[in-house]
């Protein structure tokens, strides 16, 4: 096959699976803000609903890492392509049966049991995708493009953000508030099962990486990855981990936590607040853009630096400009923080593998990356909420400047495998 073709065909299954794994992951941040929480959840108050909401929302970064350490004995033992397949297949089915589900109503607790159930489903598929789609670019990737090529998964996330907000903000438009939350919410889980097919199609046709096959070829892989992984780089676990908290931190509260309050506590129309959301998601691509184009040129560790920085100084305006009445000052606030995220979340497709050799890199950079969901997706946005339910939402956003003291920390110390070793 021409190499350029080749290129393509590996770019193409990168971002695709992505997306639609990130479509599947943000469907379910869109419900859990706007409707899970009076549909599965009994309380007395909406607040609480949707705090009950968040925490089944974050159930899915508990199990990524799990995810992560499954799907990545298996990506560093049989290869990147096949890996890739099973984990686009269980996040795929998690997400449709989702629309089967009944509420609390109609079940009572038998409800949040299987949404918590199929919500830790799609978190352990994720836990094994985002890892594998970045090796499968990064590992094709021509010399000096790396960070190019790594962005290819990256794409998928403001893409995935885009088509599951775009549609929530379509049924809100076109059905009547009964209805969308009688049965029209349930439509974007059912439309996941094409999305998957496609990607499904698209990664079924490409081939394993060199890298991966050299390897291979050179040396059979450890017969538990990640106890090698864990034995001779918890170093760089740890440093990968810290280096990824603040982009999950950063995007989380962007979109969940600033959708929940900007619907609720705030006042906004729910389709106001989806419209602004679309419109800052195109600088979030932007930002993913402008990082990589650097990080090829100046390297993608000195570029996550600079948007650690960014991150620190986001925290003290992003609060005030959530609350600030303006919805054009929340729209500011919202473009200038998804561009940040692109500075701070681009360049780690290329970053993380640079961390890790080959033969633990699928576990290593898997578990890294799903850990730092944990800290920065998971816990900041409950704080977030739990500060916001205490009058202090003002200040929520210095959340984002402790996650970006904590990622620069972990950029500073990594080091290159030889080093680690």
């Amino acid at each position: 096959m021409h190499p350029i073709r080749q290129h393509a065909r590996i770019l193409t299954a990168a971002l695709t699976g992505t997306a639609v794994e990130f479509y599947d992951f943000y469907v379910y941040a869109t419900a859990a803000a706007l409707v899970f929480g009076p549909l599965f959840f009994p309380a007395e108050s909406a607040a609480a609903q949707t705090m009950l909401s968040f925490m089944s929302f974050g159930l899915a970064f508990l199990a990524r890492p799990l995810g992560a350490i499954a799907f990545g004995h298996f990506g560093d033992r049989v290869g990147r392509k096949s890996t890739l397949v099973a984990s686009l297949m269980l996040m795929g089915l998690s997400t449709l049966l989702i629309a089967f589900l009944p509420t609390y109503a109609m079940a009572g607790w038998v409800a949040p049991l299987l949404l918590c159930l199929l919500r830790f489903g799609q978190g352990f598929g994720l836990g094994g995708e985002w890892g594998g789609a970045a090796l499968l670019a990064v590992e094709y990737a021509p010399k000096g493009w790396e960070a190019r090529f790594g962005s290819a998964p990256q794409f998928g996330a403001p893409l995935g953000f885009l088509a599951a907000n775009g549609l929530f903000l379509l049924l809100g438009l076109v059905l009547s508030d009964a209805d969308f939350k009688a049965w029209g919410w349930r439509i974007p889980f059912l439309a996941s099962a094409f999305l998957v097919g496609l990607g499904l199609w698209v990664r079924l046709r490409i081939a394993e990486t060199p890298a991966f096959r050299e390897a291979l070829a050179h040396k059979a892989p450890p017969p538990v990855p990640i106890a090698a992984l864990l034995g001779r780089h918890a170093g760089a676990v740890l440093a990968g981990t810290a280096g990824a908290v603040a982009c999950f931190a950063v995007f989380y509260l962007s979109t969940a936590y600033a959708l929940a309050q900007g619907t609720t506590a705030l006042g906004y129309s729910r389709e106001t607040f989806l419209g602004v959301q679309l419109g800052a998601n195109f600088f979030f691509a932007a930002g993913i853009l402008f990082a990589v184009m650097r990080a090829d040129r100046i390297g993608s560790a000195r570029v996550l630096k600079q948007g650690m920085l960014a991150c620190l100084a986001l925290g003290v305006v992003f609060g005030p400009g959530l609350q600030s009445g303006s919805l054009w000052l929340v729209f500011i606030t919202l473009s200038a923080a998804l561009f940040v995220m692109g500075l701070v979340y681009g360049p780690l497709g290329s970053w993380l593998p640079t961390l890790f050799p080959v033969t633990v890199r699928y576990s290593g950079i898997s578990l890294a990356f799903n850990v730092g969901g944990i800290i920065g997706g998971a816990l900041t946005p409950l704080a977030a909420q739990q500060m916001a339910a205490w009058g202090h939402g003002a200040q929520a956003g210095l959340l984002l400047s402790l996650a970006g003291l904590l990622s620069l920390l972990g950029i500073a110390l990594a080091k290159a495998p030889d080093a680690a070793a």
